[in-house]
């Protein structure tokens, strides 16, 4: 199993943001139609074509300067497409190979986790079965040069060495490091290689009956990631399931509502979509393939589920076939068809929304720009509705009823049943300040002591491993050297917590995700609440449904 690369208790809502625009937008639908449709005459088209036309030749011949026609048609594109919503973009041939394979099972690249601290990227851990750990990079190395040129400290970003680091399989990278406990610099060459991309991060068993499975996105791999989680957990004796779909911003549409019908009967209907024409216009039913429709289940939200990871929970609470609990979704509910352009570039068009089962829409209104919808997530904030579920905003045009009349609301993501706020005390952003640097502490210790960790059995480590003031204070040294300062009243009270976060990152170096999530979620929140209601979500299955009028 892969080793986490992005476990963040808390994620900020510019991070949301980003990754619901960039990853919540396939529906992986043909386009040819849509070529056909765009060479069909139109007066209006053709006069705007002539009108181009003419102000590029002019500008060509006559403009002071040397103008690159090229780019400047592209920014005339970009900027014409922002008037129509924040999702229909266009993505030059360059751009479009490198979004692919975000949505890809396997990357091509050196297969490293690392974080950057004042500059200089640390190696958190080599990716399992990855090319850096065939090659004999460890954690809290520290990268100081890429192929002979110097990064550390020069001011890169993250994105700027994923960027480098990644590459077609068979090429090779070399990393001048340091270790600790070396004092020479070492030079390791690196040969790319396929990187698996794990989008079920994990799935164990919470108690005796009570599975839990995390989604971080819908990829092409995912429904079968999801089936062997599944099965696997059902021979361990689940009969009660939290399907975690937290921060989870979307992927291929097509995989998440294939895990949604292996919980439906046959028959329900798991999603609909309208558009302004017929052919987007469509209904797509569960076609009851599992036998797990009589257990009960809950769906955890927060404001990063969105786009195919809200089309679960919808069409779940709909249908009353489980709770949803956490916190509003993102309401990103527009289908786009990729259209291939003849220079291989892509227009992503909208041509469609999503709705939910009795009716809702999922998309928040997008008012003027992509910008307003980071807006909205920060109003969302600032109006409580992070903490209380009567400020959120809804009108009686967007209530609608499950199929055993609960009343559900629309227009602006997924309200969970059970809202769960988010930790804002002081101990909280002091931690999630610090958390790069736990995290490579956290990856030091467990290299220096990984002999020993090793011999222990899981459930020992779980049970009886006590993180100790002395590691505290060397935390503390690496805290200090980053640059954030100290204050004695929050370590003081955040200490329970930050002994098992850092208890729970060890134990990620050495047992995975499976060994992170069960010690982590002791102070989850949202999952301990989620616990607490499956009494209520079994009710809610057996209850009988409303006769429809």
């Amino acid at each position: 199993m892969r080793k986490t690369s992005n476990i963040k208790p808390i994620i900020s809502l510019a991070t949301v943001f980003t990754l619901a625009v960039a990853v919540g937008i396939w529906v992986g639908r043909s386009s040819v139609s849509e070529k056909e449709e765009a060479s069909v005459e139109h007066p209006t088209i053709a006069l705007i074509q002539s009108k181009l036309g003419e102000l590029l030749v002019h500008i060509k011949q006559g403009y002071v300067d040397e103008t690159d026609l090229q780019a400047l048609s592209e920014k005339i594109i970009g900027k014409m497409l922002a008037e129509l919503d924040p999702y229909t973009t266009y993505i030059s041939a360059k751009e479009l190979a490198t979004q692919n394979t975000e949505l890809q099972s396997e990357l091509e690249g050196i297969g490293v986790d690392f974080v950057m601290l004042q500059g200089t990227a640390y190696i958190v851990a080599p990716i399992s079965g990855g090319p850096s750990e065939a090659a004999g990079i460890h954690a809290g190395d520290r990268i100081i040069k890429l192929d002979d040129e110097v990064v550390a400290g020069q001011g890169f970003k993250s994105i700027d060495l994923i960027k480098r680091l990644r590459g077609p399989k068979g090429t090779k990278v070399k990393l001048t490091i340091e270790r600790r406990g070396q004092a020479d610099l070492l030079n390791v060459v690196v040969k790319r290689d396929a990187v698996p991309f794990y989008s079920v991060n994990a799935s164990y068993m919470l108690d005796e009956v009570t599975g839990y499975i995390k989604i971080s996105r819908f990829t092409t791999n995912t429904f079968k990631e999801f089936k062997t989680a599944f099965s696997s957990l059902q021979k361990q004796g689940m009969s009660k399931l939290i399907l975690d779909l937290r921060n989870n911003p979307g992927g291929h549409v097509e995989k998440a509502t294939a895990v949604a019908n292996r919980m439906l009967d046959k028959g329900q209907m798991i999603v609909q979509t309208k558009g302004q024409t017929s052919k987007h216009n469509i209904k797509e039913y569960a076609k009851g393939e599992d036998g797990f429709d009589n257990h009960p289940v809950i769906v955890l939200i927060n404001e990063g589920s969105a786009s195919g990871a809200e089309i679960i929970a919808g069409a779940l609470q709909d249908n009353d076939r489980a709770l949803v609990v956490g916190r509003r979704s993102f309401g990103k509910g527009l289908v786009q068809a990729p259209i291939q352009l003849q220079d291989g570039s892509q227009l992503r068009l909208t041509v469609a929304r999503y709705y939910t089962p009795s009716g809702r829409l999922i998309q928040r209104s997008h008012r003027e720009n992509a910008s307003d919808y980071q807006a909205d997530l920060i109003e969302r904030y600032q109006q409580g509705e992070y903490f209380r579920s009567e400020n959120i905003q809804f009108d009686d045009a967007s209530k609608f009823q499950t199929s055993r009349g609960r009343i559900v609301y629309g227009g602006g993501g997924i309200t969970p049943d059970y809202l769960v706020p988010p930790d804002d005390t002081t101990n909280t952003r002091y931690l999630k300040a610090i958390m790069p640097v736990l995290r490579q502490y956290a990856s030091e210790y467990a290299e220096q002591h990984r002999e020993k960790l090793t011999a222990m059995d899981y459930e020992d480590y779980r049970k009886h491993f006590k993180v100790t003031d002395v590691m505290l204070s060397q935390l503390y040294v690496h805290t200090e050297a980053a640059g954030i300062p100290s204050e004695e009243k929050v370590l003081r009270t955040a200490k329970p917590r930050l002994q098992l976060y850092l208890k729970a990152h060890i134990a990620n170096h050495i047992w995975h995700e499976s060994g992170f999530y069960p010690i982590y979620q002791q102070e989850d929140d949202i999952v301990q609440k989620a616990l607490q209601l499956f009494d209520e979500a079994e009710a809610l299955i057996k209850a009988p449904a409303i006769e429809a009028e």
